[in-house]
């Protein structure tokens, strides 16, 4: 896209920027003293779901936050396909899904996500028909392997591992061919964090050299050999050679728990992605509010089933991650 229409298309961002949710706006909703009265405050800034209110669900409400994000930024781009790596993690959900429910001869439909770069039934029909050449040349090998690990082994955890490695490796790969250095970013960040939550769960349930061999995707940042060598000696090595990495800041926020871990890696994001607020001239801006967007959704979600299961304010209060604005 020529650089002058992208100056067209950041400034309509900006004002759509003007609607995202501030972190005093959070802070109402976590304040809110029923989940119900958290959904009448989302109403009153535009979030009423599809049906305008009308007998929906949370997760109809969400879902379509999440559909009129990307509408709304794929309209301002003349490349429908300039933000799939955002949407690969659905498609390996939704492979991951119809593996186990193919093999289970299961009948449950709304475990698919819509919305992701290969439509729901192709990625069913190639599992049920045991035939992948419609898919992408890595997620078809993915497939095949997962389909046939689960059939012989029965071992759910290592279908998800087959997938969920082979999705952090289609992301790191879409986001490296990209022009954009925030894509670029988002790449990295994402199967590194990844590699070391995987890292962290596995050293506490004493996993081997061979889970590691297995779970763990190549990046930049981390090297995965000596992750898995010390993923293998428990937590505290874990910590000893994070600290030796751009990520040692995780360390303190492991120690404290995992949910501590896990607020750091989203804030993470929003931190790297917060310089795009000054870049008019490029795609980068209508990138980072697709992950703005993403992030107060996951924040909503969040906010809203603690109010539905009653936690209290300051649990539901260290688990949401910094807005953007």
């Amino acid at each position: 896209m020529p650089e002058k229409q992208y100056t067209y298309a950041v400034a309509r961002i900006r004002a759509k920027e003007n609607a995202l949710l501030n972190d005093a706006f959070m802070e109402q909703l976590i304040g809110a003293a029923s989940e119900r009265e958290a959904l009448s405050l989302l109403s009153e800034k535009g979030w009423k779901g599809r049906n305008n209110g009308s007998g929906e669900s949370v997760q109809d409400i969400l879902s379509y936050e999440e559909e009129k994000t990307f509408d709304t930024v794929l309209s301002m781009v003349d490349d429908p396909h300039a933000f799939d790596v955002f949407l690969l993690k659905r498609d390996y959900h939704n492979l991951k899904a119809a593996i186990k429910l193919t093999v289970s001869s299961g009948q449950i439909d709304d475990i698919f996500v819509e919305g992701g770069t290969i439509p729901v039934e192709r990625i069913r029909t190639a599992v049920s028909q045991q035939d992948f050449s419609s898919l992408p040349d890595a997620m078809a090998e993915a497939g095949k392997e997962a389909t046939d690990e689960l059939l012989h082994s029965r071992d759910g955890q290592a279908c998800d591992v087959i997938i969920d490695r082979a999705s952090l490796r289609a992301i790191r790969e879409a986001a490296r061919s990209d022009h954009n250095s925030l894509i670029r970013r988002y790449g990295e960040l994402t199967v590194a964090l990844s590699d070391i939550k995987t890292a962290v769960r596995g050293a506490d349930i004493a996993k081997d050299m061979t889970f590691y061999s297995r779970a763990l995707a190549e990046c930049d940042t981390i090297d995965i050999k000596r992750l898995s060598e010390a993923a293998c000696l428990g937590r505290d090595r874990i910590y000893d050679y994070l600290e030796n990495t751009r990520y040692k800041d995780a360390v303190e926020k492991l120690k404290r728990s995992f949910f501590a871990f896990e607020k750091w890696c989203n804030d993470s994001l929003m931190d790297s992605i917060r310089t795009e607020l000054y870049h008019p001239f490029t795609i980068g801006p209508l990138a980072a509010y697709i992950l703005a967007r993403m992030s107060e959704i996951s924040n909503v979600r969040i906010i809203l089933t603690g109010k539905e299961n009653d936690l209290p304010d300051t649990m539901i209060r260290e688990r949401i991650s910094k807005t953007y604005v």
